[in-house]
């Protein structure tokens, strides 16, 4: 495991940038697709837990094809597709069945591959896991690699909780670029192939924060969402995933929006976004990275219990996390637990942006 540090002060800034809720013009043409239904695929491989004597089992850090720079939309997805199966993220069925629904967008992937300046390679975030000795240790209760129980702590351990989370953005691989330019609905889809589920808010803030609360106290079902938002945010408890005090330096945040990047769209805006799990220190007490920074994320928001995650998860879309320009402009809120106005109501599950990835949690039993 990564060291502890302790972190410096910044102020909270708050506002939201106008141009954060400008959509895609060229999705809008009919390059947005609806909800994907992911065909059945393997379930993931259960991996077995260390023996005591051995000591802990770690994730492995080998990512395949570290150098490879993708000309093409369709050699990026490929070669994402390949690292999945390759660090044993993905079975080959389960590749086909991501596939399947990638190329149903014109979109989807990693950023376009012509306009994405990425700040870091993938090398150089490797060197510097490794210079870091990062090392995340395999957590036998979520059945899936690059997966970490969350929980309270109060309440029970990592071995009785009934969900895990991806440690890294989506394809959850350290060193992978995030996927971008991707609807609530195809995320959706996507963690299902996986044998997964799109998160629920309480889900990831729990993740973030340390600590999973009790989904009937924390979203206070009944009034609106406007209101049960407000009463969310005055009593959330503010911190961020590295700790109690705000500094953007410490999370992949440092990166730029591109120069002709005037209306969220494809051609224009690249995600340039930083490798996933690049920033040690951007870690929250379950292990869980870039919560703050890289990308924005997608997941859900129920109004009843009957539309939690464990239920189904038929919440409305929900954006949790920052993304890669915040050092320099702080475009909202973006402690663990602060809840978003409902900027894309209007689009249902269709909405998707240069900056937008998401990341998937798992029931266990």
């Amino acid at each position: 495991m990564t060291r502890t540090v302790l972190f410096g002060i910044a102020l909270l800034a708050g506002g939201v940038a106008p141009w954060l809720s400008g959509c895609d013009p060229d999705k809008s043409n009919g390059d947005t697709e609806t909800e994907s239904t992911p065909p059945n695929v393997d379930e993931p491989v259960v991996l077995p837990s260390a023996s005591a004597s051995a000591g802990p089992a770690y994730e492995r850090e080998d990512l395949p094809k570290p150098d490879h720079v993708a000309e093409t939309l369709a050699d990026q997805r490929e070669v994402m597709l390949d690292r999945m199966q390759g660090m044993g993220v993905a079975t080959a069925a389960q590749a086909d069945a991501i596939r399947a629904i990638m190329e149903k967008s014109r979109i989807l992937g990693q950023g376009n591959p012509q306009a994405v300046q990425h700040p870091m390679t993938r090398r150089e975030c490797l060197e510097r896991r490794a210079k870091a000795e990062v090392k995340d240790e395999v957590q036998p209760r979520c059945g899936a690699p690059f997966m970490v129980p969350i929980y309270d702590p109060d309440q029970g351990t990592a071995e009785e909780a009934s969900v895990c989370i991806d440690r890294y953005e989506f394809p959850n691989l350290p060193c992978d670029y995030p996927v971008t330019w991707v609807t609530t609905g195809e995320a959706q889809a996507l963690c299902k192939t996986l044998g997964k589920r799109l998160c629920d808010a309480h889900e990831w803030e729990g993740a973030c924060a340390g600590r999973l609360l009790d989904p009937e106290a924390d979203y206070r079902f009944g009034p609106d969402r406007n209101t049960r938002r407000g009463l969310h945010n005055i009593k959330r408890e503010i911190r961020w995933a590295y700790g109690p005090k705000k500094n953007h330096s410490l999370c992949a945040t440092n990166s730029h929006r591109s120069k002709n990047c005037a209306t969220s769209g494809w051609r224009g805006c690249g995600s340039n976004t930083y490798p996933a799990g690049a920033f040690p220190t951007c870690r929250s007490p379950f292990g869980v990275y870039d919560q703050h920074g890289n990308a924005a994320e997608h997941m859900l928001l129920p109004a009843v219990p009957a539309e939690l995650g464990t239920n189904g998860g038929t919440g409305v879309p929900e954006m949790k996390g920052s993304w890669f320009i915040f050092a320099h402009f702080e475009a909202h809120i973006d402690d663990c637990r602060w809840r978003a106005p409902s900027w894309h109501d209007n689009e249902g599950m269709r909405h998707a942006n240069y900056h937008l990835g998401f990341r998937c949690c798992r029931d266990v039993e």
